[in-house]
């Protein structure tokens, strides 16, 4: 299972605003930024309401998605009730992404223009799309990444918590691993220093809170126009006493061909009762040690051999013994079956983990999956989405979509370096 190994946190005026409107919540498991805007310290109330709605932690027992989903519309709920409620606070708002690390996955929620990052593999993954003016036009098309950095509405949001008595949140699930940086920020951080900067200034600095004071240094360093709010965590893998046990009996694990069809990418296989291997290995060793047995190729026999001329020898045969050494014979080779179905299922399963191709979600985004596109009959998926970009399959030329979508198997570098190109507009019509 995953955990939180280290994490930092920091905010700063910037250097052209009185005050900050950032807020922030870290309590790991749970992380939080929210981003205010609003005349007097209207901005500050809402940014702080937002984040005070998560500081008891998410429902026990609730999926993780829905939980953060209920939050961030309770959050909204509040202040939009403020906002009303008193004069100094009307048109208040705030944005939201909110990250919550599970055993497997790591689920966020959003509203704005916050962001969130993972570094991976020395590349840094946008994880979030802005629900800005320009965001809108770049997926639509009309725009190009170069161009909205100038766009003069560029700092025009189109989503945010309080303006409205309901709210559209974004919610997402990615599949996390040991390594793993997430980097959680307000538009001060990314306005002013862009992500070619960001992934050098983190891979150059391996500590947590010497990456996040170098973030804020260089948007500062940059003009630091507005508030600047950073986030830091990064992800390790531990081992519960159940995976401790499974991985001791990996040697006779097998799962059944069947049952391959359940297995999604990089999910452990199912894995047999470990009290049922123990009782076998016990049965094992009983037949290996017991005086009266050895192995005589064939099979379990007495120690001792019968001959036809000792007919009182021969009567000396414990009852059952033919049918014990045919019960060996047996759970031998069903040791040795399960073996070889355990190799093929271990190797079908590296299979899935190796190879991506590039699709569409349900919006009709353009999606980087892990896996193979099949989806076998029960609605069983053998494929897992890794990477949901900003970009509209509709937005694209068709020989661009052609080419893109076409569910070619891919290195996950190969698909990674695609969708970072779509995303700069740098891919050719090819």
């Amino acid at each position: 299972m995953l955990r939180v190994a280290e994490h930092w946190c920091g905010t700063d005026t910037g250097l052209q605003r009185r005050a900050n409107e950032d807020s922030l919540l870290v309590r790991s498991p749970l992380f939080v930024v929210a981003d205010g805007m609003g005349g007097a310290q209207a901005g500050e109330v809402a940014s702080s309401v937002a984040v005070d709605t998560f500081r008891g932690g998410l429902d026990d027992g609730s999926d993780p998605e829905s939980s953060l989903v209920a939050q961030v519309e309770q959050a909204n709920s509040r202040i939009n009730e403020l906002s009303h409620d008193n004069v100094e606070h009307a048109g208040m708002g705030t944005t939201i992404t909110a990250v919550y690390v599970g055993e497997q996955d790591v689920s966020i929620a959003h509203v704005g223009d916050s962001r969130a990052y993972c570094l991976r593999d020395r590349e840094l993954l946008r994880l979030t799309d802005d629900h800005s003016l320009v965001d809108e036009l770049i997926r639509q098309g009309k725009l190009t990444p170069e161009e909205a950095e100038e766009h003069p509405q560029r700092s025009v949001i189109t989503r945010a918590l309080g303006p409205e008595a309901t709210v559209e949140v974004d919610v997402r699930s990615f599949r996390g691993r040991p390594g793993d940086v997430y980097l959680l920020c307000s538009d001060g951080l990314t306005t002013m220093v862009g992500e070619e900067a960001l992934l050098e200034l983190l891979l150059s600095h391996e500590p947590l809170a010497e990456a996040g004071e170098a973030l804020i240094a260089a948007a500062n360093g940059a003009g630091g126009k507005d508030n600047i709010t950073v986030v830091l965590l990064r992800l390790e893998q531990v081992f519960t006493e159940a995976e401790r046990l499974q991985d001791g009996h990996t040697t006779i694990t097998a799962v059944a061909p069947a049952s391959l069809a359940t297995v999604t990418p990089r999910e452990r296989p199912n894995i047999p009762d470990s009290q049922a291997h123990s009782d076998m290995a016990v049965r094992e060793q009983r037949l290996v040690t017991d005086p009266q047995l050895e192995d005589a190729g064939a099979g379990w026999a007495p120690r001792t051999p019968v001959t036809p001329r000792s007919p009182r020898r021969a009567e000396q045969v414990p009852p059952g013994g033919a049918r014990l050494r045919r019960r060996v014979r047996r759970l031998r080779t069903l040791v040795v079956l399960l073996a070889v179905v355990g190799l093929l299922a271990a190797a079908a399963y590296l299979a899935l983990q190796s190879v991506y191709f590039i699709g569409t979600d349900q919006r009709g985004l353009v999606t980087m999956y892990n896996g193979l596109p099949y989806e076998l009959p029960g609605g069983v998926k053998l494929y897992n989405s890794e990477y949901v970009s900003g970009v509209s399959a509709s937005t694209l030329a068709p020989a661009r979509r052609q080419a893109l979508l076409d569910h070619s198997l891919r290195s996950e570098g190969d698909a990674a370096e695609l969708m970072r190109q779509l995303e700069l507009g740098q891919l050719s019509e090819g």
